[in-house]
């Protein structure tokens, strides 16, 4: 072998004996890491003691023994602490990262199989050679949310005006009305309906024993098929509250085959009244409208002692002052309007409504029963929610969250629920 050849060999051990060694394990960042597989409920941040030593002042070095600063991995003597405690410990090395500032490497570790999290952690305290051990814990944004409307299939969604207009199908990612109960006090309804089938939970005809009449009655299936239509039925219109329960109590008739307009009385109304009482529905739909009268008002008065949320449609002419609007604590609904509504009075859809009509049909009916037959189903989306709410918080909800449109302000479903659970999270 030549002398030049041996002296190169001899300065490159030399220059190699003298560079640290670098276990292959730590890698200088944590990207590498598949932090999706980490485990808030298993894996623990331990930090250890990472001084960086200057490097050696001798030929070579900068060359085989030092990376530059900016990527600096572990030192010899964090490096050697992990190894410790890992043969020690038994534990996986998920990721590890220096944190220059601190002086300290981390490492998020996994335990050893049948090793609990809370034992290590007791463990790795009590070690002086651990500077920091901790669970490794999840954290959130506290962006809000953004819910996605309910894409339905029935092909006349798009045609329901007071649907589409106060955004229930948004709405609908939240909530369908589930365990809300309404009791219809109007006339029959058709309950064979496609749109109905599998809603109604009871019914009481408290006008007379005529069973066919009963499901030909035009005004009990047109508010009925507002509140609860079925959804994604491949048929029709969806309800404001698809998931609600209905029943109905027939007060109402129409005296004659060509009849526009159903009549009541205070017989009818008043078994009526009284039958709701025995039941646990929250929500009465109240789209008629009289004179005040002192045997109704006391029923009334009894409902709502218990808790009930009544809803009743406003006179056509716009006087309050009648049954049953005229009893504090009824949220009375008018049909939506540029003119603003008196104190208290919310503002529904209610010109040209697409719902249900008797024998499996459609069409358009307008009116403040229309309107109501709206808030009932928003407030059966708002009582599945939080069925503690009581009919002033319900009328202060619905008021406050109430939009503008080329109309007029009008109530609006997804802004009721966004609003409700914003309060929820506000008070937990």
């Amino acid at each position: 072998m030549k002398p030049a050849t041996l002296l190169l060999i001899v300065l490159a051990l030399g220059l190699a004996a003298c560079a640290p060694v670098r276990p292959a394990t730590r890698q200088p960042a944590a990207v590498q890491a598949d932090v999706a597989s980490m485990d808030s409920a298993r894996d623990i941040v331990l930090a250890v003691a990472n001084p960086i030593e200057p490097p050696a002042m001798h030929a070579g070095s900068s060359l085989l023994g030092y990376a530059a600063p900016a990527h600096y991995g572990a030192g010899r003597r964090a490096a050697a602490t992990l190894d410790e405690l890992q043969q020690h410990y038994g534990w996986s090395e998920v990721a590890g990262w220096p944190i220059k500032s601190l002086k300290l490497y981390c490492i998020v570790l996994r335990p050893a199989p049948g090793t609990s999290r809370e034992a290590m952690l007791q463990a790795l305290g009590k070690d002086a050679r651990v500077a920091l051990a901790e669970p490794l814990h999840d954290y959130a944004t506290y962006a809000d949310q953004q819910p996605r409307a309910q894409r339905y299939n029935d092909p006349y969604a798009e045609l329901q005006r007071g649907f589409v207009e106060t955004d229930a199908a948004l709405a609908h990612s939240v909530s369908q009305g589930k365990g809300a109960g309404v009791a219809v006090v109007d006339t029959g309804a058709d309950l064979a309906h496609p749109e109905l089938e599998g809603h109604i939970r009871a019914t009481q005809n408290l006008v007379d024993d005529d069973a066919q009449a009963f499901n030909n009655d035009r005004h009990g299936t047109e508010v009925a098929g507002i509140i609860a239509a079925t959804g994604n039925n491949h048929q029709g219109i969806v309800g404001i509250a698809p998931d609600a329960a209905i029943s109905v109590y027939k007060a109402c008739w129409y005296p004659g085959a060509d009849a526009r307009g159903a009549r009541c009385n205070s017989f009818t109304l008043a078994k009526a009244l009284a039958a709701i009482l025995d039941t646990d529905a929250r929500i009465v739909n109240l789209s008629l409208g009289g004179p005040a009268d002192p045997l109704l008002g006391q029923l009334l008065g009894q409902l709502l002692e218990q808790g009930r949320i009544v809803v009743a449609a406003m006179p056509p002419g716009g006087g309050l002052g009648g049954f049953p609007d005229n009893r504090p604590g009824v949220l009375v609904v008018r049909v939506t309007a540029g003119t603003p509504a008196p104190a208290g009075v919310l503002s529904a859809p209610g010109h040209d409504i697409l719902s249900t009509e008797p024998g499996g049909g459609y069409d358009f009916s307008s009116g403040s029963s229309m309107a109501a037959a709206h808030v009932s189903g928003i407030v059966a989306l708002l009582l599945t929610l939080d069925p503690r709410l009581s009919a002033d918080a319900v009328r202060r909800l619905l008021l406050a969250s109430s939009k503008r449109t080329a109309d007029g302000l009008q109530v609006d479903a997804a802004a009721a629920v966004a609003r409700l659970q914003r309060l929820a999270l506000a008070t937990r």
